[in-house]
Order: structure tokens, then C-alpha cells, then sequence
């Protein structure tokens, strides 16, 4: 009986979105799962780097990258401008490629971008498609349909075809933010992640500033009441069949769930989270539903608001690519859940491959 050749898994990561170096994080751990004692035997990696220039690597530079335990001068030694057209055509070697494996967090990865690209290779790809994960980027969009099926949420306004470089438009914006929903808020562009561009505004003048802030990142911006919560996150896995990780919750000393306090900070995270089931049940069965609504599969993690006053239950939003990084809720959401990282790595490209 031969030997079972060992699937190719590439593995694209880096990108132009504000979350590069959390993609990088994000790499180095799942090239480390794909190296473990137990995945060894069944997987190799090609990696591909895109800096953040929209400059691709090749394997023997992008596999330098995820080889280094620290982010330092490896990484900025490619910050390299292109010298003439963009070359990801001729540096995707994609006839070697069984599965791809994108790790691009934001803008290019989890809005889709890549998943219509690599389409074009005719080769399985762990995690959703592309109308999903433009779905679930977009929250303008994914608050939509939401509210179309009735899943909960808290009041939201959404801003877009403003121009936000005028003043007596913010001014506008902000009397109708304080006339339509409770204060405090928190302002957001549509499409980002790891809480980037996001701020808590109380007043006037903090509802000009936020929009601002958030007008830099994108031109489509969502404005949601800030309640008083306990911040609840499930993993998802699978294809035609969906399965619902435990509940985990993040404790945080911080005012709010900033970039901050995601990855610098010491935050408590408590799985399972202290709940009763049958809010534990209701909340996988939302995670479910919405990620069926938006097309979503493969994996995700869907992240809740639980208010602390009434103990209602609102869907925040549904990250498509959640971050594999040691601080990251996702791996161990579903490591609470009975599968280890390097499992979970595997699991996951046997899903796509089916």
C-alpha cells in the first residue's frame, strides 16, 4: 500500500486592510498547526505574502515571514512599493495548490475580494464564499437583512452618500443621531475589523469627531446605540451542516471592546461563558440562522451583545475570517469545544474539501 501523498494547503496572508499584522499572527499559527506531529504527515504549506503595498511574495520569502516567532525587521524588509503592474498573476502558483487557505483579515479578505479571485483557480477554499463574506464585511448590508428577518439587534442608523468633508453636514448628521437614537453611541465604519475606526461619542462635538474618524476608513459608516452588555462570541463551523461552538465571553477592563483592549491588553476571557442554557441555546441558534441568512459556511465567529438590565440577546456582527492569533477567541472558543488547534486547522480543510 503507497504512501498517501500529502495535500498542498497555500496559505495567503499580509494585505493592504489596517489588520496586516494581525493576518501575519494569524498565519504563523495556522503554518504551525499544519506542522504539527499530527498534521505533519497529511498537509504541506506554499504560502503567499502580500505586503502592504498589494505586493506578492513568493513561497521561500513568504515562508521566511511565517517562520520568524517575532514580528521585526523580516516583515518591513518587504514593504516595497511596486516598480510596475501588480504581479499577483505571476506569483500565484496555483497548479501545485490542492486547498486554499486565505488568512487576509478585512479589506480584500474577508469582503470577498479574494474568494473571487482564487475562484478562478478552480481549487477548494476553506471558508465561505464570496456573497457571504461581502455580506458579512458589510454591515450596513448584514444589518439589512437582519432587520428584514426579524433576528435581534440594537437600534442602528445607517450614513452613506454623505459627504462628511462638509461641516454643516456633520452638524446635520450628529442632530440627527442625538434625535433618533440614545446616547451614548458608537460609530463605526461599514466595512472593518478588529473594532478599527470604531468610537463611543456622549455628545455633540464626540458624534462630529467619531464621524470623522470613521469617514477615514470608509465613506459608509453605522451608528448604534451603546447599551450596557456582557460581550458573548460563537464559533461556526461547517458546509451544508452548521455546528455551534460553547459560548465564550470577554471580560475587559477597558471602557468599551477596542483594538486596544482585542490585542494589547489582558482581557478575561471566560469559556463556557456563565450563562443558563437556554440563552446559550438561543444564541447558538441565532449564530446559525444568521450565518445561513448571509450565505456564511466554512467558518466564523458571530459576536453578541447580552444587556446586563434585561438579559435580551442582540446579534453585534459575524466575522467571516476570525483571527487564529494566541489571543484570539475563535481557536479557543472551539478548543473549549473538544478540538485542539491543530484539529480545528485540519477540520477545517477537510470541511472544505467535501
Amino acid at each position: 500500500m503507497g504512501v498517501k501523498e500529502k495535500k498542498c494547503i497555500g496559505i495567503i496572508f499580509g494585505g493592504e486592510s489596517n489588520e496586516h499584522y494581525i493576518s501575519i499572527s494569524s498565519a504563523k499559527t495556522v503554518f504551525k498547526s499544519l506542522n504539527s506531529k499530527t498534521n505533519i504527515e497529511r498537509f504541506r504549506v506554499k504560502a503567499f505574502y502580500i505586503n502592504k503595498y498589494g505586493v506578492w511574495l513568493d513561497n521561500d520569502q513568504s515562508l521566511e515571514l511565517l517562520k520568524k516567532n517575532s514580528r521585526n525587521e523580516t516583515v518591513d524588509k518587504y514593504q516595497v512599493l511596486p516598480k510596475r503592474a501588480i504581479n499577483f498573476l505571476n506569483k500565484i502558483e496555483f497548479q501545485s495548490i490542492d486547498i486554499w487557505f486565505p488568512l487576509l483579515h478585512g479589506l480584500n479578505g474577508e469582503d470577498g475580494a479574494i474568494h473571487g479571485l482564487l475562484k478562478f483557480t478552480q481549487k477548494p477554499i476553506v471558508g465561505g464564499g464570496i456573497l457571504g463574506s461581502a455580506l458579512g464585511m458589510d454591515k450596513i448590508l448584514m444589518k439589512k437583512i437582519f432587520s428584514h428577518l426579524k433576528i435581534p439587534q440594537v437600534n442602528y442608523l445607517a450614513i452613506q452618500n454623505h459627504n462628511l468633508s462638509d461641516d454643516n453636514v456633520k452638524s446635520n448628521l450628529s442632530v440627527e443621531i442625538i434625535e433618533k437614537l440614545k446616547l451614548p453611541v458608537f460609530i463605526k465604519p461599514s466595512n472593518s475589523g478588529s473594532s478599527l475606526g470604531i468610537s463611543k461619542a456622549k455628545t455633540k462635538s464626540e458624534i462630529i469627531a467619531a464621524l470623522e474618524k470613521a469617514w477615514e476608513i470608509d465613506t459608509r459608516i453605522v451608528i448604534e446605540e451603546g447599551l450596557v452588555v456582557r460581550e458573548l462570541e460563537c464559533g461556526i463551523i461547517g458546509n451544508l451542516k452548521l455546528s455551534a461552538s460553547e459560548i465564550g465571553e470577554v471580560s475587559y477592563s477597558t471602557d468599551w471592546y477596542d483594538y486596544n483592549s482585542k490585542y494589547s491588553m489582558d482581557n478575561k476571557i471566560i469559556i463556557p461563558a456563565d450563562i443558563d442554557s437556554q440563552t446559550s441555546k438561543q444564541i447558538k441558534d441565532i449564530a446559525i440562522r444568521s450565518c445561513r441568512a448571509l450565505n456564511i459556511f466554512g467558518f466564523a465567529r458571530v459576536d453578541f451583545f447580552l444587556e446586563k438590565i434585561s438579559n435580551k440577546i442582540f446579534l453585534n456582527e459575524i466575522n467571516t475570517i476570525p483571527g487564529f492569533t494566541s489571543k484570539s477567541m475563535f481557536p479557543m472558543l472551539w478548543n473549549a469545544s473538544g478540538l485542539n488547534i491543530d484539529q480545528l486547522v485540519a477540520k477545517l480543510i477537510d470541511i472544505s474539501s467535501n
